[in-house]
């Protein structure tokens, strides 16, 4: 079966526990109308440094999960016909995403609702009224669980195209493999197919994570989703390739980093900016994977427990960050307190529902991405 690739796990899991901070800082960061969305309920006070650390994660968080889900939708297709493969994104997806924007979500919007001083009635009395419109302007919303929403469209998508590419793509893969087995730097080609989009939709196109005119982010994504598929075809030269190039992809990324966070903060994005992005974010996508593959790529039991606890945290913990952030809003705390109890908060009692409820009820199991067998990671 080969080396199972426990690097890519890592930063999977690494990568939604960044996504944990992020959603905390979102409560206190002051955009300064800089982003198209900002968290509707916010802190009493807003701190404005927490705008460059934002805005440097923003960049790489989020194209790195869908080239991830690509890399782990190509070992399950190797060994999976096409219709196999649709009913296990089906389960592992569609289902969690139906629950959670049933049961997980609602209190998010009615939290905010509550905030706002447009309801006062008790959650029970709101329910009904979840599914009056879809939010902003009504409250039926699949939340931060829209991830999981592009995931499984793009997976649908996708799947001719990779199916032909898993039958009759191994010329071109043979050929890739003796380019950056030649030239690791070769894989920097990806960066074309981002900038083109970023130049040509991101202006016209702003973030909904709605699905409806989402063009410039789901396109984006979609093209992270595919060269993760892609790469991973290419087998151990990929990973040899990832390693090499980790250090001038590390340098370049800090470059562009500073040049793009810093045009971004004054609010401008001339034509240099928006080429400047792509490649930033594929620098630290690269980065990662080169340092992950060099140092991250072993067993270890407490990566075998939070590669499985890791889908139900995502799914329950900005419902868990937006209940601990109303509660703290307003109380005489100073900021950075109130950042560590969320943290703190946010961590404790996800793993607590996920500990002792949903890991260990069968029947929670499915709605909460679960599969019934132990501990499963990335193969090479």
């Amino acid at each position: 079966m080969g080396e199972r690739r426990y690097d890519m796990d890592w930063i999977r899991v690494i990568v939604f526990d960044v996504l944990i901070f992020w959603h905390v800082g979102l409560f206190f960061v002051e955009w300064e109308g800089l982003v198209p969305w900002d968290l509707p309920l916010k802190n009493n006070v807003q701190v404005s440094w927490l705008l460059w650390p934002m805005l440097f994660v923003r960049q790489w968080r989020l194209p790195i999960l869908f080239v991830i889900s690509g890399i782990g939708t190509h070992f399950l297709l190797s060994s999976k016909s096409g219709g196999t493969f649709l009913r296990q994104r089906f389960i592992r997806l569609f289902i969690p995403l139906l629950v959670g924007t049933l049961v997980v979500v609602p209190p998010q919007v009615y939290l905010e609702r509550l905030a706002h001083g447009t309801i006062d009635v008790s959650y029970f009395d709101y329910y009904p009224s979840n599914f009056d419109g879809t939010y902003p302007k009504g409250n039926f919303s699949w939340g931060h669980l829209w991830f999981l929403a592009y995931l499984l469209i793009m997976s649908v998508m996708a799947l001719p195209l990779f199916l032909l590419l898993r039958n009759y793509g191994a010329p071109l893969f043979r050929t890739f493999k003796r380019m950056i087995e030649r030239l690791p730097h070769a894989l920097f080609l990806f960066t074309i197919p981002l900038i083109i989009i970023e130049i040509t939709l991101e202006k016209r196109f702003p973030l909904t994570m709605a699905l409806k005119d989402d063009w410039y982010a789901f396109n984006y994504y979609y093209i992270c989703f595919f060269a993760g598929f892609f790469l991973a075809n290419l087998g151990d030269p990929l990973w040899k390739a990832f390693v090499k190039i980790r250090y001038p992809s590390l340098i370049m990324g800090l470059l562009a980093s500073v040049l793009v966070v810093y045009m971004l903060a004054k609010g401008q994005t001339p034509l240099w900016v928006q080429v400047l992005k792509p490649l930033n974010v594929w620098c630290w996508i690269l980065a990662i994977f080169g340092f992950s593959s060099r140092y991250l790529n072993r067993k270890s039991k407490v990566l075998a427990y939070r590669n499985v606890a890791v889908y139900p945290f995502y799914i329950l913990h900005f419902t868990i960050t937006i209940f601990l952030g109303y509660q703290l809003r307003d109380l005489p705390l100073h900021y950075v307190l109130k950042m560590i109890l969320m943290i703190i908060g946010t961590f404790g009692f996800s793993w607590l529902l996920y500990e002792y409820v949903i890991r260990r009820i069968t029947l929670l199991r499915p709605l909460f991405g679960l599969k019934t067998n132990k501990v499963s990671v990335i193969k090479k």
